[in-house]
């Protein structure tokens, strides 16, 4: 069965994060991912360990884990974009090519004629994604864009963390690169988006993601509730808001989250805690009292959950139909048994290292799953392959581009298979 996005060949530019996230989405999906990287260096994050992964023998390869959670699915070849020859292997696959991903700073890449304005020339069907921290257009669009900054500057670290008043109070930015990977993902969207209206139109366009932009948009209803309260939100640590009791409590043996979501719900929970009455009383019988109340009701909460375990919780809730869960680390994450039965761990084969362990895209389709066809590449493990099958490159002119230095040795001179 032809996965979703087969024949389509994407041109990667990218590197670190958002951009790979979003070449790795469209790999999955079937496409054909051709990731552009820097002779004897790569994608900055290949050195972004420890841990690494290990070869054969036991011994750390050159690939970190960061690198192989964004990489899956793509062939690599390494090119100097500093040569004029570099530069028309760039331009010659760009031609062939349906997609062209990158996240240089804005006008970077102009001076190599590799921009938008100038691709499109050479091939107007192509779409074309930038990727940048603040856009294409703005007081800021010349500023270099970090995950971390981003979550301080557009508004996520204001509501995340425990309240100041709190201890452990102050602004927390999120455990994993949420700008990044949501951009990543906003990405990928616009560039199917592109696709099928290429195909209605024939027209490629130019695609402009930035992760400032992203982040305001992902603050969803936070933002929903200051443009029309007037007040910015502020933390509230693991509560909620707009529900109470939306939050983690300690039993006696851990932590759990309890997510009650309405006031039936509310009323069997506190009845499976022996306090029925809480519910009766006319301080937390709606919702929107026990908002108003939650200085006098969470103290209540906390002393009836610290009676008993995580799983006598747990399992009461459960079959009460009260919203609850346990607050797993990663290990008891791939331990479970519905990520297990969901198949959200893969292993892919890589002739260096045997399996690599890796995170599974979590669509499920019916008649286009994703597959995983090649696990994360070498450095330059596909240069001559690539070279030899887009653009008809003999042996003799692909020894003379490397000669020059265009193009980097590849994972075979370096060792590898």
């Amino acid at each position: 069965m032809p996965s979703a996005l087969e024949g389509i060949r994407v041109l990667d530019l990218s590197r670190v994060l958002a951009g790979p996230w979003c070449a790795q989405n469209l790999a999955d999906l079937g496409a054909d991912v051709i990731k552009v990287e820097r002779p004897g260096a790569g994608d900055d994050t290949r050195g972004w360990g420890p841990p690494f992964l290990k070869d054969r023998d036991g011994a750390d390869t050159t690939d970190s884990a960061y690198y192989l959670a964004a990489n899956r699915g793509k062939r690599s070849i390494e090119i100097d974009l500093s040569t004029e020859t570099g530069r028309e292997i760039v331009r010659a696959i760009a031609r062939v090519s349906d997609v062209v991903l990158e996240n240089y700073k804005v006008g970077a890449l102009a001076k190599y004629g590799l921009d938008y304005a100038s691709l499109s020339t050479i091939n107007p069907r192509l779409v074309y994604c930038s990727v940048t921290g603040f856009g294409q257009t703005g007081p800021w669009a010349h500023r270099a864009g970090y995950d971390f900054i981003i979550q301080g500057l557009g508004g996520l670290m204001s509501v995340t963390g425990e309240a100041d008043d709190r201890p452990g109070g102050g602004p927390q930015k999120v455990g994993v690169a949420v700008a990044d990977l949501m951009t990543g993902m906003y990405a990928t969207q616009a560039v199917l988006a592109a696709l099928f209206h290429r195909e209605r139109t024939g027209e490629g366009q130019h695609l402009d993601l930035a992760l400032l932009d992203v982040q305001v948009a992902m603050t969803a209803n936070m933002s929903s509730n200051y443009l029309h309260g007037g007040t910015p939100p502020k933390r509230w640590g693991n509560a909620h808001p707009n529900l109470v009791p939306y939050q983690t409590f300690r039993a006696s043996d851990g932590w759990i989250i309890v997510a009650v979501g309405n006031d039936g719900q509310f009323r069997r929970f506190v009845e499976l805690g022996g306090r029925d009455e809480l519910a009766d009383d006319a301080r937390f019988a709606r919702v929107q009292d026990r908002i108003r109340n939650r200085e006098a009701l969470i103290p209540e909460l906390e002393r009836m959950i610290a009676t008993r375990t995580q799983q006598q919780w747990i399992d009461g809730m459960e079959a009460a139909g009260v919203p609850c869960g346990p607050i797993n680390d990663l290990k008891q994450v791939f331990e479970n048994p519905q990520v297990r039965a969901r198949g959200l761990r893969i292993d892919i084969e890589r002739e260096d290292s045997g399996p690599v362990a890796l995170v599974a895209n979590p669509v499920k389709a019916s008649r286009t799953p994703p597959a995983y066809r090649l696990p994360p590449p070498r450095l330059g493990e596909h240069t001559d392959a690539v070279l030899s099958s887009v653009l008809g490159w003999d042996v003799a002119r692909i020894a003379a581009a490397r000669a020059c230095g265009a193009i980097g040795g590849g994972a075979a001179a370096r060792g590898g298979a």
